[in-house]
């Protein structure tokens, strides 16, 4: 019986992802592509979350953002591809995830830290498994690429991602087809706060009060989740000069109105497989 349950989840992995691949490639819908949000008077803060790990600030992440939240704010679970509600200001961050050069998305650190931020209700995407320019690779490639990093996200937390965010926020027509047949949305951003250029904190804030002061119907950021200038110092300022501006803080699922998750099953149990 112990087999068979955690064979369970695998038997639908299985079952999804064949009917994924089971239209012919000339049928396969490109994914779509967003670069704004479409729910009007919303903001949705982005992390890449990779390079230079091991997800050392993920921690220091959520706590901010936690720490905005109110105490009203909760999970509620109505269906297997619900997502948390909240009554109340909430502050919910949306990370795209990546294997990591510094320790292994398996690292135990890091899967803890990955089920925290599950947990608190942020979204979880894909930022592909080494970030590789995906235009640069054959279609195998970028299949790898992308199911890498989805088992991981699947294994730890039991959630399918319905978002990937392909590195440098580059893609073809390739690329849209790979994406598209694994039923995933491409998120890139409209507002670059610049901490990947090594941009100061001054310049960094210095753009946050322009779009600020422009007033943009909806704002998809840009940070990096491995610059402490990002979690510490820019992140607080932005997330008060948003909110004294009206905005209302979403994941990118939902200034999309879309799904976060294609599939919500039990996270799985570590085992020798578990392995980068």
């Amino acid at each position: 019986m112990l087999v068979m349950k955690n064979l369970l989840p695998l038997l639908s992995i299985v079952g999804f992802l064949s009917t994924v691949f089971a239209t012919p490639l000339e049928k396969r819908a490109k994914a779509q592509v967003f670069r704004s949000c479409t729910v009007p008077n919303t903001v949705a803060l982005t992390f890449d979350v990779k390079d230079d790990g091991p997800y050392i600030y993920m921690n220091d992440l959520i706590n901010t953002l936690n720490k905005e939240n109110t105490a009203t704010t909760v999970r509620t679970p109505t269906s297997p591809l619900s997502f948390p509600k909240t009554n109340g200001p909430s502050y919910a961050l949306s990370l795209f995830l990546f294997r990591d050069l510094g320790a292994c998305i398996y690292n135990d650190d890091n899967i803890r830290n990955i089920k925290r931020a599950y947990d608190s209700g942020h979204q979880l995407g894909s930022h592909t498994w080494s970030h590789k320019d995906l235009t640069t690779l054959s279609w195998d490639q970028m299949h790898d690429e992308m199911w890498r990093v989805e088992q991981a996200i699947l294994r730890i937390t039991g959630a399918l991602p319905a978002f990937v965010r392909p590195p440098y926020g580059n893609y073809n027509d390739l690329v849209l087809e790979a994406a598209g047949a694994r039923g995933l949305t491409i998120s890139n951003w409209d507002f670059d706060s610049e901490d990947g250029k090594a941009a100061s904190i001054d310049r960094q804030k210095g753009l946050y009060d322009a779009a600020v002061k422009a007033h943009p119907s909806t704002i998809l950021s840009l940070e990096h989740e491995v610059h402490a200038t990002s979690v510490y110092e820019v992140l607080p300022y932005a997330i008060a000069k948003l909110r004294a501006a009206g905005y209302r803080f979403v994941t990118v699922a939902e200034c999309l109105n879309m799904k976060p998750y294609q599939l919500v099953l039990p996270p799985s149990t570590k085992d020798a497989s578990w392995k980068c």
